[in-house]
């Protein structure tokens, strides 16, 4: 066996595996000299290591042995605020349990398979004791799931997207669904309420600005409102949009309301949002229409986000409880390394343990439009 690393780039582990035909796991294996390893498939790692020069970290070495009371956080969709505080509540918790929390930020619409397997050899080589995975995107949950670790790892995220969670658990290799987890907010019993409440009011005309497909919590909002909204004979249009930004439901509500208003054909009497941007934005766009929310048109966001309750009027909104939902994934992860009971969840659905989300009533929403 013979091979050159002629970049200067310091050879990685998975690369090792490659080579040698075996997971990155026992290539670990190997080099921390467990028995659990043939001597076969020892000596094609050993080969494999000297083609590459490969060097482990000397910190991996030191903790092989035991437990580094470090867990490995890799997270997406820190430009918004859910994350933000899911993160906060999983570090409190850890630093209360004398943790510590080594994270790594992705860009959750780009991260590949290759660089969240690198992350992982990274955090692998620290010794960590447990994964965490905020996965908001269909890519990164999809990296997720396909990624081979022998620590347990616990993902956040929601319950519906373009991948399903049936296929999801057969990207899973068999060994690794014994020691996985799921968490995540109740997006769709949330928005079933939200349903209840506008079919409450009267409104049976409505419109429904979808956040990004990529994104799971849209996916999981938009079907949970398409088939409560039906169920509650609701009629509804689905506006969708590419990102979650304010700028973009402001265009997308101005084009609305011109077609509306150029065609003669009657608005809704509602518009319900994927999150309280979106809402902000359509807002700005009814005020500049001299559409006087809720008296002309009523307005319902999603995520409850700082000030929501401050705009004219206050908006209506849902309120997940995203803390309590990085508490649950701490725990989870705690219950894996056989540190703490099990987690008593209010709701599951497809496998994932659902943390409570709470719609907030405000003036944002009223009754119909009196004729």
């Amino acid at each position: 066996m013979k091979t050159s690393h002629g970049s200067g780039r310091r050879p990685s582990m998975f690369e090792v595996a490659k080579l040698a035909g075996v997971s990155h796991q026992t290539v670990s294996r190997v080099i921390n000299n467990s028995p659990d390893v043939s001597s076969a498939t020892r000596a094609k790692v050993q080969e494999a290591i000297a083609a590459l020069d490969y060097h482990p970290s000397n910190s991996a070495r030191a903790l092989a042995s035991k437990r580094s009371r470090t867990i490995g956080l890799i997270a997406g969709g820190l430009r918004f605020y859910s994350a933000i505080s899911a993160i906060a509540a999983i570090e409190a918790l850890a630093h209360a349990r004398g943790l510590f929390m080594s994270v790594s930020l992705v860009q959750e619409a780009q991260c590949t398979q290759e660089e969240f397997n690198g992350l992982c050899e990274t955090f692998d080589e620290q010794n960590v004791d447990a994964f965490l995975f905020l996965t908001p995107t269909d890519m990164m949950f999809r990296a997720a799931c396909r990624v081979r670790l022998d620590q347990p790892r616990v993902l956040l995220t929601s319950t519906h997207g373009a991948l399903g969670m049936r296929e999801a658990g057969r990207l899973e290799h068999p060994d690794d669904r014994r020691h996985t987890a799921l968490v995540g907010i109740d997006q769709w019993g949330a928005m079933a309420e939200v349903a209840q409440l506008v079919a409450g009011y009267g409104h049976r005309s409505a419109l429904y600005f979808a956040g990004p497909p990529q994104w799971r919590d849209a996916t999981t909002r938009m079907l949970a409102w398409s088939k409560s909204s039906q169920a509650l004979s609701i009629s509804s249009h689905i506006e969708q949009c590419e990102s979650w930004e304010s700028s973009e439901a402001y265009g997308r509500m101005n084009h609305v309301l011109d077609h509306f208003g150029s065609s003669g054909s009657s608005r809704p009497t509602v518009v319900v949002t994927a999150n309280d941007a979106q809402a902000v934005g359509v807002i700005r766009a009814l005020h500049e229409h001299r559409l006087r929310v809720p008296r002309d048109i009523s307005v319902v966001g999603f995520d409850d986000m700082p000030g929501m309750g401050d705009l004219y009027p206050p908006l209506t909104t849902v309120r997940p409880d995203f803390d309590q939902m990085g508490v649950a994934a701490m725990r989870e992860a705690l219950r894996l390394l056989g540190e703490g009971e099990e987690t008593a969840f209010a709701a599951a659905a497809h496998g994932v343990g659902l943390i409570p989300a709470k719609v907030i009533k405000r003036a944002s929403l009223g009754p119909i439009p009196r004729t």
